[in-house]
C-alpha cells in the first residue's frame, strides 16, 4: 500500500509544479495521472504566459488588468500575489530550460493578448503549454523522492475519523487493480470540466474529476457559473485557434465584410477581453450577420507569412488539417466555444480547501484570480504560482503531523462499485456516450454565451434526469486491461455533478457579469451581486451560499475596452 507525505492528483502544469515544490521542501511525493503526464491538457495551452517582466511594465498594471478582466469578481489579494510573483516564476522557467521566444535584441520577446494594457505575454511559438510541460517533467524525473504513478485513475478521496484527508482510492488502468494511497496531504490538480460541454476545446480527460471528488467530501465550490467561451474555435469540432493570432494582428469580420469589433470594443478591438469578444461574435451570428455555418471569419492573412510560420505554426496545421484552409492566404471560419471554467474548488492563496489536508491548484481550483472572466495567458501563470504555493504548504503540513489512518473499507466499496458497472447488461440502461452527448448538447444550447431563466431551467431538468440515467449506464468492455469504458461511466457521474453546480449557480446569479450574461438581467449589479456564489453538498442536494469578494486597491467601475 503506497504511502507518501504529499499525494498530487493530476500531472499537468499545476500538479508537476506542486510535486516539485513539495519535493524541494523535503517531502516524499506521489503524483498520479490518468494519462502519461506529458499528455495532460496543459499541452493545449498555445498562446503564452503573462508576467510584468519588462522594466517599463509593473505587476500593479498586470494586477489591475486581471481585476478588470475578472469584471471585479476576482479576489484582489490573490491577484496581487499571482502578478507580483509572476516575473520570478517566468525567470525560473527560463533558467530550467523553457526556450521562450527571443526578439531581435536577444531578449525574451512578448506578444499582445486580450484585455492587457501592455504586451506582457511570453511564449514559445504557439506551443507554450507543451514546452513548459516537458521541461517540468524533465525536472520531475530528477527527483528520486517523487514517485510517478502514470495511467492510474482516482475514483475517490479518503478521510480519517477526524475528517482529515488521508489519501485516495485509485485504479491501475493497465490491469484494473485497485489501490489505497495513503498521504498526509492531497493536492488536487486534475484540471477543468470542459467535457461537460460539446463541442469544447478541452481534451477528453477534462471531466471535472477533482471538482466532483472534493464536492462529495463537502468542500465548497465557487464561481461555478463562470464558464469561459473562447472567441476563436472551429465550428463542429471545437478545436482552438490561439488568441495569439489576434495578438499578432489578425482581424475579425462578419459575412458582410465588416470588422465588427469596432462597434463593441472601439479601443481594444479584437484584443478586448474574451467574454466581450465572444458576445460580440455571437451577437453578429444571432442577428444574421454571420456565415451560413453559424460562424464569423478570422483573417490572419494580414499577418506577414514569415511571422505566421514563426509564431503560429501549429494553427497553420490545424487550419489545413481540420478546416481545409490555408490561413496564410484566406480567412478561417470560427465561433465561440467552451474553453475554461473560472470556478472550481474554493481555496485560499496557499491552495487549502475547507477540508483539512486537502489542497487544490490550477483549473480545478478557484482562488479566485479569474473571477467572472479569465484573461488569456493568465491560466499557465495560475497553475504555476498556486501549484508551487500548494506544494510548499502541503509539505509543511506533512512535516508536522503523523500519517492519518485510512480505512480500507472504502477501497472495497469502490471495487464493488466498479464491479457493479461491469455487471450491467444492455437492458439495464443507456450507453455512456449517449448520456454524455445529450449533456454536452443541452449545456451548449442553454448555458453558453447567452443565458436566461427559461433555458437554464430546461438545462437543470435535463441534468437531473441524466443523473438518474447515469446510475444505470452499461459498458461493452468487461475486461480489466485499459478498460476505458468503465472509467467513462465514472467520469460521467463526475461531469453531471459539475453540470448541476454550473446550472444552479447560473440560475442564482441574477445579473450579467463576465462570462455570465443573462439576457433577462442584462446589467451588472454590484449592489446585490458583487459576491461569490458557493455550492456545497447538503442533506437534500446542493446548497447555495455566498462569499465576499476581497477588494484591496481597486474599486469596481464600468468595464470598457
Amino acid at each position: 500500500m503506497p504511502e507518501h507525505d504529499v499525494l498530487v492528483i493530476g500531472a499537468g502544469l499545476a500538479g508537476q509544479r506542486a510535486a516539485l515544490a513539495a519535493a524541494e521542501e523535503g517531502a516524499s511525493v506521489g503524483i498520479i495521472s490518468k494519462v502519461h503526464p506529458v499528455r495532460s491538457h496543459s499541452n493545449a495551452a498555445q498562446g503564452g504566459i503573462n508576467a510584468a517582466l519588462n522594466p517599463e511594465d509593473s505587476w500593479e498594471s498586470h494586477a489591475f488588468d486581471t481585476v478588470k478582466g475578472s469584471d471585479y469578481l476576482g479576489d484582489q489579494d490573490a491577484i496581487e500575489i499571482m502578478c507580483r510573483e509572476a516575473p520570478d516564476e517566468l525567470l525560473h522557467l527560463e533558467h530550467i530550460g523553457v526556450t521562450f521566444h527571443r526578439n531581435e535584441e536577444g531578449k525574451m520577446g512578448t506578444r499582445a493578448f486580450g484585455g492587457a494594457s501592455a504586451a506582457r505575454t511570453y511564449y514559445v511559438a504557439d506551443i507554450t503549454g507543451q514546452a513548459i510541460l516537458h521541461v517540468l517533467y524533465e525536472q520531475l524525473m530528477k527527483h528520486d523522492e517523487v514517485h510517478r504513478y502514470e495511467e492510474w485513475f482516482t475514483t475517490s478521496l479518503v478521510q480519517d475519523d477526524k475528517g482529515n484527508v488521508a489519501g485516495a482510492i485509485t485504479r491501475n488502468i493497465r490491469d484494473g487493480s485497485m489501490e489505497l494511497f495513503r498521504a498526509k496531504a492531497v493536492i488536487l490538480a486534475s484540471g477543468g470540466n470542459g467535457q461537460v460541454y460539446n463541442p469544447t476545446t478541452n481534451a477528453l480527460i477534462c471531466t471535472g474529476d477533482g471538482i466532483a471528488m472534493a464536492y462529495r467530501l463537502g468542500a465548497p465550490l465557487m464561481d461555478m457559473e463562470m464558464v469561459q467561451y473562447h472567441p476563436t474555435t472551429l465550428q463542429g469540432n471545437g478545436l482552438l485557434i490561439t488568441e495569439g493570432a489576434r495578438g499578432e494582428g489578425a482581424h475579425l469580420y462578419n459575412a458582410n465584410g465588416e470588422r465588427f469589433m469596432e462597434k463593441y470594443a472601439p479601443n481594444k478591438m479584437e484584443l478586448a477581453s474574451r467574454d466581450v469578444v465572444s458576445r460580440a461574435e455571437q451577437t453578429e451570428i444571432n442577428e444574421g450577420r454571420g456565415f451560413p455555418d453559424g460562424t464569423v471569419a478570422l483573417d490572419i492573412t494580414v499577418v506577414p507569412r514569415k511571422r505566421i510560420h514563426e509564431a503560429l505554426r501549429e494553427i497553420v496545421n490545424v487550419g489545413r488539417d481540420f478546416a481545409g484552409v490555408d490561413i496564410t492566404t484566406e480567412p478561417i471560419h470560427i465561433k465561440p466555444g467552451n474553453h475554461y471554467v473560472m470556478g472550481g474548488v474554493k481555496t485560499d492563496t496557499e491552495g487549502k480547501t475547507h477540508i483539512p489536508g486537502l489542497y487544490a491548484a490550477g483549473e480545478v481550483a478557484c482562488v479566485s484570480v479569474h473571477g467572472g472572466n479569465r484573461l488569456g495567458a493568465n491560466s499557465l501563470l495560475d497553475t504555476l504560482i498556486f501549484g508551487r504555493r500548494a506544494g510548499q504548504d502541503a509539505a509543511k503540513r506533512a512535516h508536522s503531523i503523523a500519517q492519518p489512518a485510512a480505512s480500507e473499507t472504502q477501497l472495497a466499496d469502490e471495487q464493488a462499485m466498479i464491479e457493479g458497472i461491469i455487471r450491467r447488461d444492455k437492458e439495464s440502461g443507456r450507453r455512456v456516450s449517449e448520456v454524455k452527448a445529450e449533456l454536452g448538447k443541452i449545456m451548449d444550447e442553454h448555458v453558453a454565451v447567452f443565458r436566461d431563466e427559461a433555458g437554464l431551467r430546461v438545462a437543470l431538468e435535463v441534468v437531473k434526469e441524466l443523473k438518474e440515467h447515469a446510475k444505470n449506464v452499461y459498458v461493452d468492455d468487461k475486461g480489466t486491461v485499459f478498460n476505458q469504458d468503465v472509467l467513462g461511466a465514472i467520469e460521467l457521474q463526475f461531469m453531471l455533478e459539475n453540470a448541476e453546480a454550473i446550472v444552479i449557480s447560473a440560475l442564482e446569479r441574477k445579473e450579467s457579469r463576465g462570462a455570465q450574461f443573462r439576457t433577462d438581467f442584462p446589467e451588472r449589479n454590484d449592489e446585490e451581486w458583487l459576491k461569490h456564489i458557493t455550492v456545497a453538498t447538503g442533506g437534500g442536494g446542493p446548497e447555495l451560499d455566498y462569499s465576499e469578494v476581497t477588494l484591496t486597491q481597486w474599486e469596481p467601475e464600468e468595464r470598457t475596452y
